[in-house]
């Protein structure tokens, strides 16, 4: 094979240049003058063939910016070195690894396809660095810059340019262990070597197996199959075991106390403990799906019971290795988990946590950190964790097209009074997913000699190799160079094509069609072997080797069957289905490989083409139920003291001790602001999410709960929350247990749900359980779960451990420590919700003491434990008191909640949890941007000591907030009294309450708090903003370009005033009302085609929008015109180009769509005889917009190349999920007639939504001629390029192109996923008054109503 290089210059921005030389300094003392860089594209094809000068230029396109010809090269490097300063000059490459090929591989190579350039086999891009030093680099220092530049565990330094991909590898024969001549020692001998993680009870089990019962060696290939899954994480020993708990043996397993609360509790459940995800019954659902799911089709209404699906795991271990790709896994194995529930389930939303060590930020002293503590070298540090697992979990949903709508996260390192340090070094990486599925499809089937068994997904890699039993050991025990090879490489295009075909099969059923799947499983840890014995367990099936698509030709069999290469699936189908799966496969373009057959002889055969049987296993033995493990559990004494205040605290007025323990308490990564995580992750996409993180008119990332619509047509849900209090473990794993469910509870009560008995639950479990004192903690936990859960009447029903949470760590004096992570417990509840528009959020609505009261419900009755709290956190201390357990008052409350949720009696309400009952005011002021008067009585006195003051103020009880209009002050009350709800009121909200304080004459609103009287608090809302906003804001500083940073935190702080100030909407027009007919209408109602190109991720939300304003809107993939199964003929008036990252944005956002379109003659055609014909239009949004720029249709066509407008990637840096105000402006666009003037927000998620254009003429031409018609404004409605008003850095605003005649709009913004009010994250009255409420369409609704009248028109 030949390799040719291509060059494009630069690899990374000046901002990012700039960013790694201060690292180096900082870091490492390393002055470095100037870097160059450049990306090498290595691009393999026969060596029998040449590039021809068509194929060229097609590639040259392709892997070049379109308005910069001069930055690219066919042959030589931009990069050189001088001939006279040498010494101080070193050109440094790093790319990809080449035992895989990568996912930029992949979508480049998908796009040569569809380009007709199939002759292009794979395409690795490296990037090159020329470092110009003040003094000659050293080798050490020359690795420091590599630590800095590179992934260690997917990249590599590249000392010459690559000539070959070839790794030189052989594959490895089967080799076969002599455990019938050695007996055990040669399964110990087996296990060290490939790091097995057998214990002495395995290894007597298989030596028994082998040896005696099936009286053979068993292959290297079986004992890695068994290693995997039979390992702890597989298996999960120890919740299954016998436990000797203080020299009793207990009467139940962990998993039987668990299971309880659903046996005393099963109200509404569906699925529970048997499958990948749980079930609790939903609501029967209207829906739009397509006619066909082999073909392009029209959508049509249709209607199916549906209940809900909850998952939950952990990916800790590869997480803490290699952040990003742990984490993108991590999330890619959960939506697997979603949707291989029974015969196939629908994705809609995620969850996310995080849990750090000390974060210790550059130049950032947070003074509880210890910066004494030392870290291992083969796990990342807290703050890489931090930054680049986010990273990693938000780009795989954002690709994907999966919203996150909640989460958590955590910094802890702390050293208790005991001696014992006690941090997440090894972290905890959570991923939750809800959805719905077809009731039709709950229960998988059982397999049926002859059925098909199909691999579906990505091909195999030597990737993930050991992942099972490498996360079942402590951090430190295994070899590094199996832990590295353990972790695995996420594809998300991959993984949503493999979504794809799940979903295409569960919906063939609404239409009159029939679901292929029989069963579902998707590959995790264990890998092919696993999933594929399961699947045909008890059966039995013949799995062919060479059936399994490889994209490695030097894999052996052992690493084919265990290595955990994702986005994979094993299916069963009947053999009659095999011709319409292979149908949807390709029409999604999604490999699939019939692998074997189910035999009906009870042995899993893995067959090679020679006839080899490297893998012969009796599934009865295999996947027998094992016999229990033993497990002896003992309580070590605690080591607890009293929290005190620092002496220096307690001198004079006591003023600087309240004010420092909330400046500490407010920049604890727990407490404050976690904009730099919602920042980066949609929260939209879909268009089914009805609340998400943030909230008011500043988008306050504060929400309690998390909501998602049924579909599109009604009011019906699901609501989900998240408790986790893992801190409070140290004083007692009781107490955690019950603030845990006590906080999820507190934190789902804001949204309507049916009823508390609906509410299931998954427990998840992180935990150094093996260790000394730590599993009867975590049995204390779960007993007193169980308890609190029996009694509230809820449940859990499933969940995931992970109980190897420890690590070890050098000691400065060169020994290790071993380093056990706080024991944590994550209650995710899920529930349906009856009416998504009635939640309540957290942002303070009112406005003084005339309309307004703060109502406290405190269900720690006064009691104000403050151990485990942020406030002790802050000080280096745990404390020892504990939290007052009331479960009735906890039911009592939640009901109470309800019964005003649903009145709709609260305007505001929020939880008391970390930070206590000051944070939970404080937060409700910033969301709503409104000042605060709070006067809480003085139960204590406080003269003497500020303590009682503290405790009260930082006590993290459960407890709420409720901000109620004056004129229900009675209502309220008497509800709350009814159910012996413990309610103080104490206060007001407070506008424009500073006119008689002294703040150097500024009129801000103030945060208020007294306490019997006496101030306490005195705070303009943008200090204590700032104070908030801090530790998030120094994080982001590392994430994104800090230019970008920094304006969006001075813009935060001009806006964080009071007043309930924010974007100043405007609406001028009316919206049609929405016909009651629209299925019955559907056949005389003009079409359009919804397109969509392999990466899409928007194409339901829009065909709902015109569907919703009289369009019958048609399915159509690139695949379906590329083949020419369909026509963009005279039967379509329009054309809707969808968002979504087409081939994951490889090679820019839109090339390779538009390469597809522009490189087929018979497809290109097609789109430009419908551009040219004047009965049509076209509408592109967010990647769809740029695809249309690209296209050349528009602002107008004939603009050469190099001048053509485009949207390049965003001035921060980064994907940006942002609600932004937009202002339409008068303009030629058909679709936005009548709407000029208004000022709406929208949502907008995009990573390269910058206009540009290099002709300043052209810039000039489309605002003279009003060709951007809707434009980024400030709140006043100002166009701007003021970030984050402006999100992407655009020129004037642009936030759109259109075409001179008007019929062809492009938006990056997304209306189609706020055409629904409910859909809008914050709406301000006049708008919500405008539309006729939350439950009608929004005013984005216009612009698919403006094109069904163009389309009218034309009749």
């Amino acid at each position: 094979m030949t390799i040719q290089q291509f060059y494009r210059k630069p690899a990374i921005s000046e901002y990012e240049i700039k960013l790694l030389k201060n690292n180096l300094k900082k870091q490492h003392n390393i002055d470095i003058e100037s870097i160059e860089t450049e990306y090498c594209f290595n691009v393999q094809y026969p060596d029998n063939h040449k590039l021809n000068e068509s194929e060229q230029s097609t590639l040259v396109w392709l892997l070049s910016e379109t308005f910069e010809p001069k930055n690219f090269s066919i042959d030589k490097s931009f990069l050189k070195t001088t001939t006279t300063t040498t010494e101080n000059e070193i050109i440094i490459e790093v790319g990809p690894r080449m035992n895989f090929t990568t996912t930029y591989s992949s979508n480049a190579t998908s796009i040569c396809k569809s380009c007709n350039l199939s002759i292009i086999d794979r395409i690795e891009r490296s990037r090159r660095y020329l470092v110009k030093s003040v003094s000659k680099l050293s080798e050490k220092q020359i690795d420091q810059f590599l630590e800095l530049i590179h992934d260690r565990m997917t990249e590599c330094l590249y000392p010459t340019p690559i000539k070959s991909f070839d790794t030189g590898i052989i594959p490895k024969a089967v080799v076969y262990i002599p455990v019938v001549e050695e007996g055990r020692a040669a399964l110990e001998r087996v296990n060290k070597e490939m790091g097995l993680a057998f214990d002495e009870q395995d290894l007597a089990l298989y030596t028994d197996l082998f040896q005696n019962q099936l009286k053979r060696n068993p292959s290297d290939v079986e004992c890695f199959d068994i290693g995997q899954s039979n390992s702890e994480h597989s298996r999960h020993w120890f919740f299954n075991g016998k436990l000797i708990v203080d020299g009793n043996m207990s009467d139940k397993t962990l998993f039987q106390i668990v299971k309880n609360t659903l046996k005393a509790n099963p109200q509404n459940s569906l699925i529970a403990f048997s499958d990948n995800s749980s079930s609790i019954k939903g609501f029967k659902t209207k829906v739009l799906i397509p006619k066909s799911q082999i073909e392009a089709s029209e959508y049509l209404e249709g209607e199916r019971e549906q209940p809900i699906i909850f998952t939950a795991e952990t990916h800790n271990f590869p997480t803490g290795i290699a952040p990003f790709e742990g984490a993108e896994t991590g999330t890619g194995g959960r939506l697997r988990d979603t949707h291989a529930t029974g015969r196939g389930s629908l994705v809609v939303a995620g969850t996310v946590g995080y849990c750090v060590g000390n974060l210790n930020i550059p130049g950032y002293e947070l003074p509880w950190e210890n910066k004494e503590y030392n870290y291992p070298d083969n796990m990342a540090n807290p703050l890489k964790i931090e930054i680049e697992a986010s990273n990693g979990a938000s780009d795989y949903g954002n690709k994907f097209g999966e919203p996150v709508i909640i989460g958590f996260t955590r910094s802890y390192g702390n050293t208790l009074p005991n001696g014992e340090r006690r941090e997440w070094i090894k972290p905890i990486m959570f991923s939750g997913g809800i959805g719905f599925m077809d009731e039709r499809h709950l229960k998988k089937e059982q397999p049926e000699i002859g059925m098909v068994v199909v691999k579906a997904g990505g091909p195999a890699y030597r990737i993930g190799m050991g992942g099972g039993s490498a996360s079942s050991m402590v951090g430190g025990d295994n070899k590094h160079e199996l832990d590295f090879s353990a972790v695995q490489r996420g594809d998300a295009e991959m993984g949503q094509k493999l979504n794809r075909i799940v979903r295409s099969c569960v919906e063939s059923e609404i239409h009159g069609g029939c679901n292929p799947i029989v069963s579902v499983h998707d590959q995790g840890a264990g890998g092919a072997g696993n999933v594929l014995k399961e699947i045909v367990d008890p059966l039995g099936a013949k799995i062919y080797l060479d059936r399994i698509i490889s994209g490695d030709p030097t894999l052996s069999a052992m690493e084919i069957w265990g290595a955990e290469y994702q986005e994979n699936d094993a299916l069963l189908i009947k053999a009659e289905h095999k011709d319409y799966l292979k149908k949807v496969s390709e029409r999604e373009r999604l490999p699939i490989a019939f692998v074997g057959d189910v035999t009906g002889d009870g042995i899993a055969q893995l067959i090679t083409k020679d006839g080899e049987t490297p893998v012969n296993l009796p599934l009865d033995k295999v996947l027998q139920k094992m016999p229990p493990k033993t497990f002896v559990l003992d309580h070590v004494e605690k080591q607890l003291k009293p929290f005190t205040l620092p002496k220096e605290l307690l001198v004079g007025d006591h003023q600087t001790c309240f004010n420092e323990c909330l400046n500490r308490v407010l920049r604890l990564l727990s407490v404050g602001s976690k904009r730099f995580l919602i920042n980066k992750v949609d929260r939209a996409v879909t268009g089914l999410v009805a609340r998400q993180q943030c909230v008011g008119p500043l988008h306050t990332p504060v929400s309690n709960v998390a909501v998602i619509s049924s579909g599109y047509f009604g009011k019906s849900g699901a609501a989900t929350s998240i408790g986790e209090q893992p801190i409070k473990g140290f004083i007692s794993a009781k107490s955690m247990a019950y603030l845990t469910v006590g906080e999820a509870l507190t934190n789902l009560m804001w949204a309507s749900i049916t009823d508390l008995g609906d509410v299931k639950c998954s427990g998840n479990w992180m935990w150094a359980a093996k260790l000394k004192g730590e599993g009867v903690e975590l049995y204390d936990a779960a007993i007193e779960m169980h308890d609190v859960m029996v009694e509230l009447g809820i449940a859990i029903d499933g969940g995931k451990d992970s109980l190897s949470m420890a690590a070890k760590a050098p000691k400065s004096d060169g020994s290790q420590e071993l380093v056990k992570a706080p024991g944590a417990l994550v209650v995710s509840t899920y529930v349906p919700c009856d009416d998504i528009t009635l939640t309540v959020t957290p942002d303070l609505k009112l406005s003084s003491k005339d309309d307004s009261v703060i109502l406290y419900l405190d269900l720690g009755c006064a009691n104000n434990f403050i151990g485990g709290s942020a406030l002790t956190q802050v000080f280096n201390q745990v404390g020892n008191d504990e939290p007052h357990h009331n479960t009735p008052l906890l039911k009592n409350t939640f009901m109470a909640i309800q019964k005003l949720v649903k009145q709709q009696l609260i305007s505001a309400g929020h939880d008391r949890s970390d930070g206590g009952l000051i944070t939970t005011l404080i937060e409700m002021s910033l969301s709503g941007n409104r000042g605060l008067e709070i006067n809480l009585p003085d139960t204590h006195n406080s003269d003497q000591s500020p303590l009682s003051i503290i405790k009260l103020l930082f006590s993290e009880e459960l407890g709420a907030v409720l901000e109620i209009k004056k004129s229900n002050q009675q209502i309220v009350l008497d509800i709350l009294k009814q159910f012996n709800v413990p309610t103080q009121v104490i206060g007001n909200t407070s506008c424009n309450n500073n006119n008689n304080n002294n703040n150097n004459g500024s009129d801000e609103d103030l945060f208020i708090v007294k306490v019997g009287d006496k101030l306490i608090y005195n705070i303009k809302l943008s200090q204590l903003s700032k104070q908030w906003e801090e530790t998030s804001y120094q994080l982001e500083l590392l994430q994104a370009n800090p230019t970008f940073v920094e304006s969006e935190m001075k813009n935060l702080l001009k806006r964080a005033t009071g007043k309930g100030k924010g974007p100043n909407y405007n609406m001028t027009y009316k919206i049609s009302p929405i016909s009651k007919e629209l299925a019955l209408l559907a056949n005389k109602a003009p079409k359009v085609a919804v397109i969509r190109e392999e990466g899409s991720n928007g194409d339901r939300e829009m065909a709902a929008a015109f569907h919703f304003a009289g369009f019958q809107a048609f399915d159509v993939t690139m695949s379906d015109l590329l083949n020419g199964n369909i026509q963009l003929d005279e039967r379509f008036k329009g054309v809707a180009f969808v968002g979504g990252f087409s081939y994951g944005d490889v090679m820019d956002s839109a090339k390779g769509w538009a390469g597809s379109i522009r490189f087929n003659q018979q497809v290109s055609k097609q789109f430009d005889h419908f551009y040219g014909r004047n009965d049509t239009f076209s509408l592109g949004l967010c990647n769809g917009c740029q695809l249309m720029a690209l296209l050349g249709w528009v602002p107008y066509r004939g603009i050469e190349q190099t001048h053509q407008p485009r949207f390049i990637h965003n001035a921060s840096g980064r994907f940006e999920s942002r609600w932004v105000n937009v202002k339409i402006m008068p303009s030629p666009a058909l679709l936005l007639k009548g709407m000029e003037g208004s000022v709406l927000g929208v949502w907008s998620q995009h990573g390269e939504g910058r206009f540009w254009s290099e002709d300043q003429s052209i810039v000039n031409d489309i605002k003279a001629n009003n060709l951007s018609p809707i434009r980024y404004v400030d709140d006043d409605g100002e166009i701007t390029e003021s970030y984050p008003f402006n999100p992407s850095g655009t020129q004037e605003g642009f936030a759109s192109l259109c075409s001179k005649d008007g019929r062809h709009l492009a938006i990056m913004p997304h209306p189609e996923r706020s055409f629904l009010s409910w859909q809008w994250p914050f709406m301000p009255e006049n708008i919500k008054q405008n539309v006729g409420g939350l439950d009608q369409p929004s005013p984005w609704i216009k612009i698919f109503q403006n094109a069904k009248s163009f389309c009218d028109s034309l009749n």
